[in-house]
């Protein structure tokens, strides 16, 4: 993998973008997807140190397991289907109780006992926003806001879809003045979940406007969106983002993998290069 250095095709004016191979421009982009925690939204930042011990506390253990080894196999489950929906998660916990001789409780009587504790582990950061306490640019990815701007400025259809439930990220998009960037075009999971999905978000997106997969532009933190928006032949933006220090220009090496591995088209660490990346990408 290699850094753009100073040519035509890679300028130094988006030196932080990672490209796995050579990455022609495509003007045709008309529509750009957004996920939205970890690759817009800070406000979760930490979720896993809610869900991870939720999961250890609700698994019974097995002979001569270590506090570890359960802990390494629950962080496993829950990032292997990180941007999925998050009853996938709960999903997965019941499956792990029951092969451990357990009685589960319903994934979606998982899904609202995490989502009540981190509600709670969120709330300084929500009610800080809330009062103007917090700049919203403070919780939002760095770089982001300006990038937002541009794409709006140069006409580009925006969207944003979550694995996070719809009315959460609903409230949160507005808490962080985001909202205006993308009018009616905000989704996020369902208690009905199987009426949801970021695939679904996609498929709609090209069959409305008429549109292939040559014209999407997607950014995301999770192998979800990378994966869809490769599937149709759109052009994706793995962010490997910093979460726990944002602005840090460092990338999440777990992340960037694991993106990678599902053929992101490059790799940011945040949005400091993006504005230049788009116009490269645009092409006008």
């Amino acid at each position: 993998m290699s850094t753009p250095t100073e040519t035509a095709a890679s300028p130094s004016r988006w030196a932080s973008v990672e490209l796995p191979g050579r990455l022609e421009s495509r003007p045709e982009i008309s529509h750009v997807l957004f996920d939205f925690d970890g690759t817009l939204s800070l406000i979760r930042q930490g979720w896993p140190e809610v869900m991870v011990p939720m999961f250890v506390e609700a698994l019974p253990r097995l002979d001569g397991e270590s506090d570890e080894d359960l802990r390494q196999l629950v962080l496993d489950d829950i990032m292997r289907l990180n941007g999925k929906q998050t009853i996938y998660q709960m999903i997965q916990l019941a499956e792990r109780v029951t092969e451990r001789g357990g009685e589960p409780r319903e994934p979606l009587w998982y899904k609202h006992e995490y989502l009540r504790r981190l509600d709670a582990h969120i709330s300084a950061r929500t009610d800080g926003l809330a009062r103007g306490a917090i700049p919203a640019d403070d919780l939002l990815v760095h770089g982001v806001r300006s990038l937002l701007e541009h794409l709006k400025a140069r006409g580009l259809h925006l969207y944003l879809a979550s694995g996070t439930d719809e009315y959460a990220v609903k409230r949160e998009a507005e808490l962080l003045d985001v909202t205006r960037y993308f009018g009616p075009n905000i989704y996020g999971a369902l208690d009905d979940y199987k009426n949801f999905s970021k695939k679904m978000v996609i498929d709609r997106i090209l069959l409305e406007h008429g549109i292939t997969g040559q014209h999407l532009l997607s950014f995301g933190d999770g192998y979800v969106e990378i994966e869809n928006t490769k599937q149709v032949g759109g052009l994706a933006v793995a962010v490997a983002s910093d979460e726990a220090n944002n602005g840090s220009g460092r990338v999440d090496e777990w992340k960037r993998k694991r993106l990678l591995g599902v053929g992101a088209d490059a790799v940011i660490p945040d949005y400091r290069d993006a504005t230049a990346f788009v116009d490269y990408l645009l092409g006008r």
